[in-house]
């Protein structure tokens, strides 16, 4: 086990990592592609896209809906607010209306549940893959490339993969250099959808660690069901 905060970050990431991998294997093209309800969000040819902000630069894009602040991220809102962040800025991060921010920060009472779009394992890698690429782009990079247009979507599960191992051995390599002071600096990591500007480097890495775990832990359940649904 590491020791320091680094050391704890990197120890996390890589028990996940090994777990998804072997949790990956295997994985073929029909269930890649499986949508386990119609409507589910995946990648798909550019002229079959129906989300209105499906991005990618190839002939495959990722389906991707209109902005808004879903009801699990009402706290984090709420946190921005009390941190100083203006009602225009925070706004501006989720990329909705000042009145939206405005609605989130005046709810009383428990939230409503997530109404979330279901999506197949395509989707769950691809918006990964897009995450760690724009991550690193914008804080290991030259800062300068749109994070929408570094991955080339793929429907084959073997090249998806392949890429995807490529791009988070590559982040990690690069966490792996990070000082105690560059953990501590506020917008070392200027990645542009998000707070990333806005957070010590330490809480993005975590924060990352979390996003990491989480899809990783969906993308085994969606492999279960298809598991149960094929009869295999």
């Amino acid at each position: 086990m590491g020791t320091g905060r680094l050391g704890v970050l990197l120890d996390q990431f890589d028990w996940a990592r090994e777990r998804a991998q072997v949790r990956l294997a295997g994985l073929g093209d029909a269930e890649y592609l499986w949508e386990p309800v119609p409507g589910s969000w995946s990648i798909r040819r550019r002229d079959e896209a129906t989300t209105p902000r499906a991005f990618g630069p190839g002939d495959w894009v990722l389906d991707k809906g209109a902005p808004d602040i879903p009801a699990g991220e009402y706290a984090e809102v709420a946190r921005q607010a009390a941190a100083g962040m203006s009602v225009a800025k925070i706004a501006d991060d989720w990329g909705v209306s000042v009145e939206r921010v405005e609605q989130v920060l005046g709810h009383t009472g428990p939230p409503e549940p997530d109404q979330t779009v279901l999506t197949t394992i395509a989707w769950r890698l691809g918006h990964l893959h897009s995450g760690f690429a724009g991550g690193w782009e914008w804080t290991f990079g030259d800062r300068r490339q749109d994070p929408h247009q570094l991955v080339d979507f793929t429907p084959s599960s073997a090249l998806a993969l392949d890429r995807f191992w490529a791009t988070v051995d590559r982040w990690r390599d690069s966490v792996a250099t990070v000082t105690d002071e560059q953990l501590d600096t506020v917008g070392f990591s200027q990645y542009p959808y998000g707070s990333d500007p806005d957070d010590p480097f330490i809480d993005v890495l975590s924060g990352t660690n979390l996003e990491f775990i989480h899809h990783m832990a969906e993308i085994a359940l969606l492999r279960d069901l298809w598991r149960a649904h094929s009869g295999r």
